[in-house]
């Protein structure tokens, strides 16, 4: 059965039926949750039919999103390949590179250009009137790992430690997230189009003018703020030049936007940490990893330790 991962020729394949053209050379990329593969001027992503359902939500919303904010869908459906199906979506390529996580190798005055730019986007996409079709999916239940509401950022509390039979999170750790979780709202707002996983991996750049926001397969109601807290917290030495962009643009204080930031960095963690426990096999490695999130997040105070 043909491996996706490396399956050059297949994409080519898929891409210039969808097309009606040779679409040339396709190179496979990184990425952590399809197959991507990318030609001269289009860019293909593949997962098998059976799997999760999260390309189905970006193609939905694909074709009514505001204009310019990503790269134009050509095409999607499903193929047939050796007796299973795989679906493909099929986008024209948009000059530029991704920033990166932590915005490797980007200097303080670009970083602060280019978040300009993307809260630029993100107004318009907040601004957004979504017609029936796109509200419906922006609608559907999702288990995004975000902020909802106190108690159920307690709970998830609660659930996290039941499942530390062997105590393997700090004292100190359950504590400190017990402590932000107390300081969070009482729910959180859903009547705002968020991306909800806006970090520089998802961003295209081209001569340092932003080009386009990528992958809207988590995309949802939610509040501004579950955008701003991506865009801060994966700007790796940029943090605190990225905060001060979008607290001068939204007119939200640096205190707020920190608070803010580090209830839902609590959430998303502890959600992550719960799901690696539920599940049998899971690597001590991946675990300890987890932990150490929370420990940056709690006792060295991530959020605050630059405050003023």
């Amino acid at each position: 059965m043909t491996d996706l991962r490396h399956a050059d020729d297949v994409a080519h394949a898929i891409a210039s039926a969808a097309l009606g053209r040779d679409v040339g050379p396709m190179t496979a990329v990184g990425s952590l949750s399809h197959h991507v593969f990318v030609g001269a001027d289009v860019v293909l992503k593949i997962i098998d039919a059976a799997g999760h359902s999260r390309l189905d939500r970006e193609i939905a919303l694909a074709l009514h999103l505001p204009a310019g904010i990503t790269a134009p869908l050509l095409d999607s459906g499903l193929h047939e390949l050796e007796a299973r199906k795989v679906r493909y979506a099929c986008y024209a390529r948009v000059p530029g590179a991704t920033p990166g996580m932590g915005m490797p190798g980007v200097d303080e005055s670009t970083a602060r250009r280019l978040a300009e730019q993307a809260v630029e986007r993100l107004h318009r996409l907040h601004a957004w009137t979504p017609a029936a079709q796109a509200r419906t999916t922006l609608e559907e239940t999702l288990e995004h790992g975000g902020l909802v509401s106190q108690a159920a950022l307690l709970a998830e509390l609660e659930n996290l430690a039941a499942l530390d039979r062997d105590g393997i999170v700090p004292r100190q750790v359950l504590d400190g997230l017990t402590a932000i979780a107390e300081r969070a709202p009482s729910h959180a707002r859903a009547d705002v189009p968020v991306h909800a996983d806006c970090h520089w991996g998802n961003w295209l750049v081209h001569d340092r003018q932003v080009t386009a926001l990528l992958d809207f397969e988590w995309a949802r109601f939610g509040e501004p703020m579950d955008d701003w807290f991506f865009l801060v917290r994966f700007s790796g030495p940029h943090t605190e030049a990225v905060l001060d962009v979008v607290a001068g643009a939204t007119s939200i204080s640096p205190t707020t936007l920190r608070r803010e930031c580090e209830v839902r960095e609590a959430s998303y963690l502890a959600s992550d940490l719960r799901v690696a426990l539920e599940r049998p096999g899971t690597p001590a490695r991946l675990i300890a990893q987890n932990i150490r999130d929370l420990e940056e997040l709690v006792v060295e105070r991530f959020w605050w330790r630059h405050a003023p």
